[in-house]
C-alpha cells in the first residue's frame, strides 16, 4: 500500500480530489495574494482541498531574457505571507539542493521540476527537509522509472511523496499524455495530473513556450476519470499578460465550472492503485 498523508488541511491519497493551482511564477506580492485568495474562495465554495502554487524562480525558462521571479529569499517570504494570511498550504519549485532548506521555511511542498526529476542530490535534499515533495515526471521518463525518484527521497525517511504527470515529449515542440501512465504512477505514490503544462508547446513561440489551453478541460476530465488524487492547474487572471507560461494557463474565470465538472467525475472514479 502506498502511504497517504496530509499537507496542512489537505489530504493526499485518501480519496478526496485536491487542487494545486496558482500562477507559474510570483509576479508580485500583491498579484500572488490576489490569485491565492480568489482561488481559495472558489475551492471553499466547492469544499475542495487546495494548495496554492507559485515559483520564486523559474530557472529553466527558454530565453535568458525571460522573467524568472523575485528570487529565493524574497519569494520564500511572499509564500509564507500567503500561507499565514490565507491558511493555505503553499508549493514552490526548487532547482538546487542548497535552496531546499531555505524554500522549506516558506513552502509546505517542495516541487521537483520535470527536467530535474533524476537529480539525486536535489531529491535527497528536498526529502531531508521533511516537507512534502511533489516530483514532476520528466517528459523523457517512462512512468515506471519514477520508482527511482521515489526511492531516492525515501532514503531520507520521508514518505510524503506525490508524483505528477505533465506530458511526454512528442517530436519537437509538442507533448502528449498517455493516460496509461496515471495508474502506473499511482502504484508508486499518490498521483497528480498537470493539465496545463501538458498542453504546453515547448520553445514553440520564438523564445518562449506556446500552448493549447483549449484542451485543458479535455485532458483534466480524462485524467480524473482515470483515477487521480489531485489536479494541477496554472491559473492566471490575464494569461495574455502573464510573465511566464501564459500560453498554457487556465483563465481564472474558467476555473469554477471546470472544478465542478471534475469533482462530479471524481465521485464516479475515485483514485485507487492499479485503476
Amino acid at each position: 500500500m502506498i502511504p497517504d498523508f496530509e499537507i496542512g488541511p489537505v489530504p493526499v491519497g485518501a480519496g478526496q480530489l485536491f487542487l494545486i493551482a496558482g500562477p507559474c511564477v510570483i509576479e508580485s506580492e500583491a498579484h500572488a495574494h490576489r490569485i491565492a485568495e480568489s482561488i481559495a474562495r472558489i475551492t471553499a465554495g466547492l469544499s475542495m482541498p487546495y494548495i496554492f502554487k507559485a515559483s520564486y524562480d523559474k530557472a529553466n525558462r527558454t530565453s535568458v531574457t525571460s522573467f524568472r521571479g523575485p528570487g529565493l529569499r524574497e519569494g520564500t517570504r511572499i509564500l509564507r505571507s500567503i500561507a499565514e494570511s490565507t491558511g493555505l498550504p503553499v508549493l514552490t519549485d526548487v532547482h538546487e539542493p542548497a535552496h531546499c532548506e531555505i524554500a522549506a521555511e516558506g513552502a509546505d511542498v517542495l516541487q521537483i521540476p520535470a527536467f530535474l526529476c533524476r537529480q539525486t542530490d536535489l531529491l535527497v535534499a528536498a526529502g531531508r527537509t521533511g516537507r512534502a515533495v511533489n516530483v514532476k515526471k520528466g517528459q523523457f521518463v517512462a512512468p515506471a522509472d519514477m520508482q527511482h525518484a521515489v526511492e531516492k527521497i525515501g532514503t531520507t525517511g520521508n514518505e510524503r511523496i506525490s508524483l505528477t504527470e505533465r506530458g511526454t515529449t512528442f517530436g519537437y515542440g509538442n507533448l502528449v499524455v498517455d493516460m496509461r501512465s496515471l495508474p502506473v504512477l499511482r502504484r508508486l505514490a499518490p498521483v497528480v495530473f498537470d493539465a496545463t503544462h501538458s498542453v504546453q508547446m515547448p520553445s514553440a513561440a520564438n523564445g518562449v513556450s506556446g500552448g493549447q489551453p483549449e484542451f485543458i478541460p479535455t485532458l483534466a476530465r480524462a485524467a480524473v476519470a482515470a483515477g487521480i488524487d489531485g489536479i494541477f492547474l496554472e491559473v492566471h487572471d490575464n494569461p495574455a499578460e502573464a510573465k511566464s507560461d501564459g500560453a498554457n494557463a487556465l483563465r481564472l474565470d474558467l476555473l469554477a465550472p471546470l472544478l465542478e465538472t471534475l469533482l462530479a467525475l471524481h465521485a464516479l472514479a475515485p483514485a485507487r492503485p492499479g485503476h
